[in-house]
């Protein structure tokens, strides 16, 4: 097992509904050092391409973004779920549906902050239908830019997410797999990665 799934399994939880809590240490209480390990291992697995912007959505994947954007050295941009007064200019939209929230969501980003020339590393907590990240390459896409790929904390390799964004060609990355979920037993089985 890797740093993330001894993690998982020493602190996460596994709720009815394919829901895995994780709250302890990835999205509500967020712990620093496992995030830096997050951030060096990503710049690890996409050393040698082109990144100049890394871009999530709010909220749970901008303290992911934030830290792994220290080792590229680059800015990270976040789509916004509700327009705000301060954002202003040209906006770039979309629709995204939350597997989570059970909501879709708008979400927008100021075309001043993304340019044709930017290669951009997408990155969220966690990758389930996929929805989120399909958001943020369209986005991407409508800016003219390009999309580097897909950095993601853990995904469900039970869901479609990652089966669909990898039959799109986008060069993919998760952390940790989870291929099955027991809510008697707590069991979790990941995917074994090279």
């Amino acid at each position: 097992m890797n740093f993330l799934e001894e993690r998982i399994v020493k602190d996460g939880a596994v709720r009815e509904g394919n829901i895995l809590k994780v709250d302890s240490f990835l999205n509500n209480q967020l712990d620093i050092k496992l995030f830096n390990e997050i951030g060096r291992e990503f710049k690890r697995r996409f050393a040698g391409l082109p990144v100049t912007k890394i871009m999530t959505i709010e909220a749970s994947g901008i303290a992911i973004a934030a830290i792994t954007a220290q080792y590229f050295n680059v800015p990270v941009l976040f789509a916004k779920k509700s327009k705000t007064v301060n954002l202003d200019g040209d906006l770039l939209t979309t629709t995204v549906d939350s597997f989570t929230h059970k909501t879709t969501n708008t979400v927008t980003i100021s075309k001043k902050f993304i340019s044709p020339d930017d290669h951009v590393l997408l990155l969220d907590d966690f990758l389930a239908c996929g929805n989120a990240m399909l958001g943020l390459t369209d986005l991407v896409h409508k800016a003219g830019a390009s999309v580097t790929g897909i950095a993601i904390a853990i995904e469900k390799g039970f869901q479609d997410g990652g089966r669909i964004l990898r039959e799109k060609g986008y060069k993919l990355e998760s952390l940790a797999i989870v291929d099955d979920m027991d809510p008697q037993t707590g069991k979790i089985t990941f995917r074994h990665q090279d």
